[in-house]
């Protein structure tokens, strides 16, 4: 793992920043928290068409989840507009389609809290309330964050940690297909989601997702908002598979509502562009086979991971 030399854990630290997750202190109205569109039951994202901006307007993607975060490269969101992760978490409380509240307001809140002014002091060298800053924010909830390992699934307990756990003959099947290497007809699904992180590190990739003639054509720009380079445009970065058969929607902007909605775009109904991924050919599943592929995402579902009480909500 990658941790910021700046900030290393510490158990106060990290459990401060377990409790700013989870308190709508830091958002604009006092409603929303980092929990609400990082659920820990569904893998620390949440379905896109479960969400709404503060204001109520739609969100336009939904949430990456949150694991593994200590491995991952710089670039964070879907478009690695955050070059690191403590900035990604400053971004998120003053976007107005995230938490949407300036970070002077979340600073009061915060200074002027019953608990926090003691939290703060607990974590981190300062001795008066007025000390709290957006600093000991990001670096509180960064700690939080950077303890999110998942790593307990049965598939690692069966490939890792070798516990004497073993996947079912379906999952075995679905294990094969999606680390398949053949020259022609196969997934492909470990060239972009690779072991043992299984996606989050690979960078970005068009899938495929709409047809553009030019660059400026795709709907959503992508990381090439960022870079400004045509290559990039329409492209997002991978997701981390781990816990994906809890989710309820899928791709950047939440339009696959079932995992076999997602098979069934990747075999048969990608859309050319002129920066298409590589791995995005098409392939050939029978039903059986989609089915056995579905199993074996499930047996990525971490359940130590998701109950872990060091998680949950604090309040």
């Amino acid at each position: 793992p990658t941790l910021p030399a700046d900030n290393p854990l510490t158990r106060e630290g990290v459990e401060l920043g377990r409790h700013l997750f989870f308190d709508p202190i830091l958002s604009t109205d006092s409603t929303l928290a980092c929990a609400t569109c990082h659920r820990p039951e569904r893998g620390f994202t949440a379905p896109l068409q479960d969400l709404q901006a503060p204001d109520g307007s739609p969100l336009p993607r939904k949430p990456l989840p949150l694991v593994n975060l200590a491995f991952h490269p710089p670039g964070f969101f879907f478009d690695g507009r955050a070059p690191s992760l403590r900035d990604a978490i400053l971004q998120h409380l003053e976007d107005p389609l995230l938490m949407g509240t300036s970070r002077t307001l979340a600073l009061q809140r915060l200074r002027n809290g019953a608990a926090y002014p003691a939290l703060f002091r607990k974590a981190f060298p300062i001795t008066h309330r007025n000390e709290i800053g957006e600093m000991e924010v990001g670096k509180a909830l960064e700690q939080f964050l950077l303890t999110l390992i998942s790593g307990t699934s049965k598939f690692d307990r069966a490939a890792y940690l070798k516990d004497g756990t073993t996947l079912s003959d379906l999952e075995l099947e679905g294990y094969f297909h999606f680390f398949r290497e053949s020259l022609v007809d196969h997934p492909g699904c470990s060239h972009c989601h690779t072991a043992p992180l299984l996606g989050g590190t690979e960078g970005f990739f068009n899938n495929g997702l709409d047809s553009a003639l030019a660059p400026q054509d795709f709907p959503d720009p992508g990381r090439g908002a960022v870079t400004l380079l045509d290559e990039d445009f329409g492209e997002f970065k991978v997701p981390s598979l781990r816990n994906v058969g809890l989710r309820r929607s899928f791709m950047h902007d939440g339009r696959f509502a079932s995992l076999e909605e997602v098979l069934e775009h990747y075999c048969c109904n990608w859309k050319p562009a002129p920066n298409l991924g590589p791995d995005i050919q098409g392939f050939s599943l029978t039903p059986e086979e989609k089915e056995a592929l579905i199993a074996f995402l499930h047996a990525l579902t971490d359940t130590a991971f998701l109950q872990n009480p060091a998680f949950q909500s604090p309040f």
